[in-house]
């Protein structure tokens, strides 16, 4: 060693030295630890880190006494040092203790299934023996990680879990720990993972985690936790992953993670994270490989210096709000291997790319706004095992060069504009195991040898386009379906024997041209014993069902057979699908009786046999589906009372056993069904009977109608407590009395339909304040009195009210033409419309109608010379002088009933104009009358 080197030397010995005395004379003129309050370490601590004397320590420690002269007879310097292991032994016990305390404190706040705390007790010592703690391997044991993962603990995290200070892995993860995160948890310098994952933890990230220099893996996702992100976790200067996915956070991703060199993985996904993406991500410094940002609220676009990063190989922005194009650069990167940018609102056409981009394997660009073609040099993507480009606005072709990709899985371009026919190459692409075309316009024929040319296809979704002709016999080789959609297309044929692909899970070739044959596929399907759904809706099947329906896969869950030309009886075999859960028969030929087997099927959720021509009565066995949401047996020729077992469906939102001939009344147990949400239809039969007062159980329901029955007696007043009513229609039946004051309550009410009854009574003014309401016929009743103004008796095209002979046509004249309050408040629009409906017994939205057509066209059309051609002759039945009162009462209403409903408001007359002429008319009548008498 040279003299330089040796000055070197002697000078660092003498700094080291000068350190050594300094902690000597800390020693053993303070055996005691540091200043707490100044959130020093003991310095005992400091000496001998962990409560391990350090080798190099010791060494310097007896070299420094040496030095200081410190060996001297043993009655000098004996004591010190007996007395500095006395107060290292007290402060490495001191410390061990403190850790027992901790975990006693922890476990304090929480409640476990016993098995997990058992070992937790206060009079054990050996803490480093108790349930999901581990301690170091050296003594004296210190606590350093605490794996409590899964474990069924409720309460909250105590603060004094920071006392374990040399804590390195906290995992508390899927439990149900709620309240906030402790901000002590700061304290823990050691700390590299933790885990606070699927809990209930809400409120906000505490900043002081910042001081967890050593953090590597920070889990916080599926918590409750709101508020930004802190900032200060940029100082984290040894993170090499963020994870604070599946939360509640808020605010903006601070632009300071930038700084973090280490980086590697930054995962904010699932939280509702708002602003742009910090073009600082991208900072060619980083070293970050993957990114998630997905489901969030991000708007902007994509920082160019994102896309154009050397190392990031992950980029997941799906589920945001970004808005603008694609950055050019983001096909050129030579590193990403995976880019998702799935349901945004990106917009613009797709960029080319280069072929310096052969890493691509994934590429998802579906729920956007993407315009424009498929660029061809998507063929540069020589490794690329999924495209998805669903539900965009792309056009054009696709392009030949997809056909070229020797990788390709999976390529997913349903929902979008394309046309043409696909190209061959696209069909010899032997690694695809999922191709979905959907949604296009699409023509062509499928290829005849499909089923050889895509071996190992899995999922074929070609629904919604314009094929036509076969399918393919080939298919059938096709080994591996598991999902085979073909609906809506124009494919004509004999339906195919499936029972060959024993993989095959879903089937649907609804809505085309298909033909039932000898009904041979049916029993062919029974060999395909994955089978869960089958949709053969909308096709050309005739003929009669077989039984071999009931041979099909035990898990089938879905059949649709609806909209077809099915006849003959439904086979009872169809009650040996117990997996079924939908069952679509409805829109064919049936006939005979609802088998009772169908009561088999207890998972049942969804019935149809409406719009057959099924006769007998409903089965008790209906009772037995306590599943069923949906019943529709409407349109049949169903007779014999309703069962009461219907009352066991307690689920049930839709009831529809309309346009049958059933008879009895309504069964009380029905009306207890609480779930009915969306209909109670039981019109267009012959129940007899009142309504129940149990109706008012139905207080979800959304639309009644008992219309076109044999109902008497009162409305019941339990009625008005069905407060979601939107629809009511009670027209066509017996029913006597007054409408109930408790109508009051139908707040919702848009439609309702009393007319065609006996009822009596003047017309309630309340129907007024129900400003939901813009339909309603009282027509033919016996309602007396005035007819109440403003709400939907402003819109004459809107009330019928026609056919209550005590509402007579003076006292409606003289109610909407001669109050004060009328003349200068009243729609003059609406009180023609009302004048001519009165007039003529039409209904403004009568069927007759149509084609641009309207009352007002009607009356005018035979006006003045053929009105007998429109007047009701309900208008003229009690007067004698029929002649004499068309001339000079009928026409000049009618004349003014037209010129108040005239198109333009410039040419209607002012309300003060046809109140004179009404009182001159009243006038003219009462002299007819007069004279008559």
């Amino acid at each position: 060693m040279g003299a330089e080197g040796a000055s070197k030397s002697h000078c660092s010995r003498q700094r080291k030295w000068k350190d050594d005395r300094l902690q000597i004379r800390r020693l053993l003129g303070l055996c005691v630890p540091g200043d707490s309050k100044n959130g020093e370490r003991p310095y005992l601590v400091d000496f001998f880190r962990g409560g391990r004397m350090r080798p190099y320590h010791l060494r310097s420690l007896l070299t420094t006494m040496g030095t200081l002269g410190f060996f001297v007879p043993c009655c000098f310097w004996l004591p010190c040092l007996l007395t500095f292991f006395c107060c290292l032994q007290s402060v490495i016990f001191a410390e061990s203790d403190n850790d027992r305390h901790a975990l006693l404190c922890f476990k304090s706040q929480l409640s476990a299934p016993t098995e997990v705390f058992a070992s937790w007790s206060n009079a054990s010592l050996e803490f480093c023996s108790w349930y999901g703690v581990t301690c170091s391997g050296r003594s004296p044991r210190r606590v350093i990680a605490l794996d409590l993962e899964s474990e069924s603990i409720t309460g909250t995290i105590s603060p004094c879990i920071a006392n374990l200070t040399l804590l390195e892995r906290l995992q508390l993860s899927n439990n149900t720990f709620h309240g906030s995160i402790p901000s002590e948890l700061g304290s823990l310098s050691q700390l590299s993972n933790l885990n606070l994952s699927m809990n209930s933890l809400e409120g906000k990230i505490p900043s002081e985690l910042s001081s967890c220099s050593q953090l590597r893996i920070l889990g916080l996702w599926n918590n409750s936790l709101d508020g930004d992100i802190p900032s200060s976790l940029s100082q984290f200067i040894h993170l090499q992953e963020i994870n604070l996915s599946n939360n509640k956070l808020q605010g903006s991703i601070p632009s300071a993670f930038g700084t973090l060199v280490e980086l590697r993985i930054l995962d904010f996904s699932s939280n509702s994270l708002s602003g742009g993406i910090p073009p600082d991500l991208g900072s060619s410094s980083l070293s970050l490989t993957y990114i998630d940002l997905g489901k969030n609220s991000l708007t902007g676009g994509i920082p160019g210096s994102l896309a154009n990063s050397s190392s990031l190989q992950v980029l997941r922005l799906m589920s945001n709000s970004l808005s603008e194009e694609l950055p050019e650069s983001l096909f050129n990167s030579s590193s990403l291997i995976a880019i998702c940018l799935r349901e945004n609102k990106i917009i613009g056409s797709i960029p080319p790319v280069s072929a310096t981009a052969p890493q691509l394997k994934h590429l998802h660009l579906g729920g956007n706004y993407l315009s424009g073609t498929i660029p061809a040099s998507f063929g540069n993507l020589s490794s690329l095992l999924d495209l998805r480009l669903t539900r965009n606005k792309l056009v054009g072709s696709i392009p030949e060069y997809l056909g070229h990709l020797p990788t390709l899985s999976l390529l997913n371009l349903n929902y979008n504009n394309l046309s043409g026919s696909v190209p061959p190459s696209l069909f010899n692409i032997s690694s695809l195991t999922a191709l979905a075309l959907s949604n296009n316009s699409l023509v062509g024929r499928l290829p005849s040898n499909i089923g050889y040319t895509l071996p190992n296809i899995q999922i074929l979704i070609l629904s919604s386009n314009n094929f036509d002709g076969p399918i393919p016999a080939s298919l059938l080789n096709a080994y591996q379906l598991r999902w085979l959609y073909l609906s809506s297309n124009g494919l004509t044929g004999s339906m195919p024997f499936f029972g060959s692909l024993p993989n095959l899970e879903e089937l649907d070739v609804s809505y085309n041209l298909l033909e039932a044959g000898d009904w041979g596929f049916i029993s062919s399907l029974s060999n395909c014993s994955k089978l869960t759904q089958l949709m053969l809706d909308g096709n050309n099947l005739q003929g009669n069902l077989p039984s071999s329906i009931g041979n099909l896969s035990s898990s089938l869950r879905l059949l649709w057979l609806r909209n077809n030309k099915i006849s003959g009886p439904i086979p009872p075999q169809i009650g040996n699908l117990r997996s079924l859960t939908i069952l679509f028969m409805d829109y064919n030929k049936f006939t005979g009786n609802i088998p009772s087997k169908i009561g088999n099927l207890h998972d049942l959720v969804v019935l149809a046999f409406a719009r057959n021509r099924l006769s007998g009565q409903i089965p008790d066995s209906i009772g037995n589906l306590v599943q069923l949401t949906d019943l529709k047996l409407d349109r049949n020729n169903l007779s014999g009372r309703i069962p009461e077992s219907i009352g066991n469906c307690t689920q049930l939102q839709i009831l529809n056993l309309a346009h049958n001939s059933l008879n009895g009344s309504i069964p009380t147990s029905i009306l207890k069904i609480s779930s009915l949400s969306e209909e109670f239809d039981m019109s267009h039969n012959y129940l007899t009977g009142e309504m129940p007062d149990e109706v008012s159980n139905l207080i979800n329901l959304n639309k009644i109608s008992i219309s076109n029955n044999r109902m008497s007696g009162n409305i019941p007043s339990a009625l008005g407590l069905c407060v979601a009513l939107q629809y009511l229609e009670m027209q066509s039946n017996i029913f006597v009395g007054s409408i109930p004051n408790s109508f009051v309550n139908l707040r919702s009410i848009k439609e309702m339909d009393i007319s065609k009854n006996n009822l009596s009574g003047k017309i309630p003014d309340f129907l007024t304040s129900l400003s939901s309401l813009d339909n309603l016929n009282l027509s033919f009743n016996n309602f007396s009195g005035t007819v109440p103004t403003g709400g939907v008796f402003g819109n004459s095209s809107e009330v019928s009210i026609k056919g209550n002979d005590h509402l007579c046509a003076s006292v409606r004249i003289e109610e909407y033409g001669m109050s004060e309050e009328t003349s200068t408040k009243g729609d003059v629009y609406s009180f023609g419309v009302l004048l001519l409906e009165m007039i003529t017994g039409y209904h403004p939205t009568d069927e007759n109608f149509n084609e641009g057509t309207n009352l007002h066209d009607f009356v005018s059309r035979s006006f003045p010379k053929n009105i007998n051609e429109v007047v009701d002759p309900v208008m003229l039945q009690d007067n004698i002088n029929t002649t004499e009162m068309t001339q000079k009462c009928i026409v000049p209403l009618l004349k003014i009933g037209l010129s108040c409903s005239m198109r333009s408001p410039k040419e209607r007359p002012g309300m003060g104009q046809v109140s004179t002429e009404i009182h001159t008319i009243k006038n003219m009548f009462s002299s007819i009358q007069d004279f008559s008498s």
